[in-house]
């Protein structure tokens, strides 16, 4: 009461007037279910004690809290090289123990690469605690095997000053890295892409994460790598069905941010499927520096590396509802059909573009038209749980031209009607 005197909110009353202190009552106490305002105090006083009361309430719940802010430093400018060569794999752990000489190294990857020799090549007769995942592909890609590589490493007494290096195509260094990200609330990683697909796409970048049982990369994080190295060699041993399907993220950089690279893959495809080192190089050094431009703008896809997502949106939902049987790449190559079609439908396409595209696709011999066996209304449902989505539905990424993406308001995604979708995918049968 003292401070509510002090500042003239409280005020002495006469007997007559009745005590204001012993009639301080919560508010709904001064009405009466039948009466209204409760007749046994004077007219007079009745409103002002329905405003003292408001009052005196608004103050003591007001008193209750405190607040006090925290100012959270801007994150320090950063950088991390990447390495691009042929034959490299065998000559990196020199440097690795020279470059992280502070850190014990853990190595993630799985039953392929150790099968295929690259395991062994890239530590030689060194015994590093190693995570091997079983079975190999996107059927791991789970939380449960996210937690495995964490459990290993804390057997295996690693700490704060852990280096995980990644060695593996995307579905190891996505695991690794979200292993990483959450490791002891975070430790650094070393990516070593060994497929189409993650030399392109996601060993750049530091997008991590692993699969829920409903949709793709349900948990994650932004976790960058602290090092990259590229070694297309380690491309001769892929199957030629991965090879083929990673290499739709490279025609989706060339289609998003890069006509003369779009120009490029057109005329040395036949180069590029008979895996010529140098043209593999030039391939991943085009991919890094599209990837890495657009992530330096923008490193936690606020607007602009929402461009990377052009054909994922569907893709996504398409590998899902194929029970992962379609590779990441083959449901790209169907989503980015399917932009295609809605750039048709919004008036967005030039004559030609859609076929030239189409062309690419067909002759790296992936799918351009969903299954027979994906049901509609399955996609329907797994574009609405896309990551991205707001309110039940995501917004999509599309192309005005060849290299570069169509943008409403600066923004790189935009709305796009559901009967739209629904018409475009009755068209990918």
């Amino acid at each position: 009461m003292a401070n509510l005197r002090e500042s003239g909110l409280a005020t002495n009353t006469t007997q007559e007037e009745y005590d204001l202190e012993s009639c301080i009552l919560p508010v709904n106490q001064l009405y009466s279910p039948a009466l209204g305002i409760d007749k046994t105090y004077p007219r007079s006083l009745k409103l002002r004690l329905l405003i003292k009361n408001a009052l005196y309430e608004l103050l003591f719940w007001h008193n209750l809290m405190i607040e006090h802010e925290i100012k959270i430093p801007a994150s320090p400018a950063a950088s991390y090289r990447i390495t691009i060569g042929t034959g490299i794999l065998d000559t990196l752990w020199p440097r690795v123990e020279v470059d992280f000489r502070r850190y014990h190294p853990f190595v993630v990857t799985d039953e392929n690469l150790v099968s295929a020799g690259h395991l062994h090549k890239l530590l030689g007769d060194k015994s590093i605690p190693t995570f091997v995942i079983s079975p190999a592909g996107e059927i791991s890609k789970t939380i449960d095997t996210a937690v495995a590589i964490i459990e290993a490493m804390e057997k295996a007494y690693l700490g704060r000053d852990t280096l995980v290096v990644a060695l593996g195509g995307g579905t190891v260094g996505d695991i690794a890295g979200f292993a990483a990200a959450v490791f002891k609330r975070g430790v650094p990683v070393l990516q070593i892409p060994t497929t189409t697909l993650a030399q392109a796409d996601s060993a750049v970048g530091g997008k991590t994460g692993v699969d829920s049982s409903l949709s793709k990369n349900a948990f994650g994080a932004f976790w960058n790598p602290s090092a990259v190295a590229i070694d297309v060699a380690t491309l001769t041993t892929l199957d030629e069905r991965q090879y083929r399907a990673g290499l739709v993220e490279s025609v989706k950089h060339a289609l998003i941010a890069d006509s003369e690279y779009f120009d490029f893959l057109e005329n040395r495809l036949d180069d590029v499927l008979e895996r010529k080192p140098d043209v593999l190089e030039q391939i991943a050094l085009w991919n890094c520096r599209i990837k890495g431009r657009v992530v330096e703008i923008d490193p936690i896809e606020k607007n602009h590396r929402r461009s990377l997502n052009y054909g994922h949106t569907i893709g996504h939902a398409v590998e899902a509802a194929s029970g992962f049987d379609l590779l990441h790449g083959e449901a790209v190559a169907i989503g980015i059909i399917a932009a295609g079609l809605i750039e048709l439908e919004l008036g967005l396409s030039e004559p030609g573009r859609l076929e030239r595209i189409r062309m690419i696709l067909e002759k790296l011999d992936v799918p351009v038209k969903l299954p027979k066996d994906l049901a509609e209304k399955d996609l329907i449902d797994l574009v609405k749980r896309d990551k991205k989505a707001i309110n039940k539905w995501p917004r999509f990424v599309l192309i005005g031209k060849i290299g570069e993406v169509y943008r409403q308001d600066e923004q790189y995604a935009v709305d796009v009607a559901p009967d739209v979708i629904e018409k475009v995918l009755k068209e990918l049968y």
